[in-house]
């Protein structure tokens, strides 16, 4: 499968059972994407500054418990 087109009309094709196989392997390879780009983000400290302030706020009682 070369195009997007392509693989939309395969996946549109699938009977039920191969297309709730198929969701649960894209849930899995979405959650893998994910995780990868944050560990990423995070050694390139892209995320750093969030951090620093969501610590400031709870510092400051700006928080509250979950």
């Amino acid at each position: 499968m070369s195009s997007i087109e392509e693989i939309e009309n395969a996946v549109a094709g699938l009977p039920k059972e191969d297309l709730a196989r198929f969701r649960e392997w894209f849930l899995e390879f979405e959650a893998r994407a994910w995780d990868r780009e944050l560990e990423e983000d995070v050694k390139a400290g892209r995320l750093d500054e969030i951090a620093e302030a969501a610590l400031r706020d709870h510092a400051s009682g700006h928080s509250t418990e979950l």
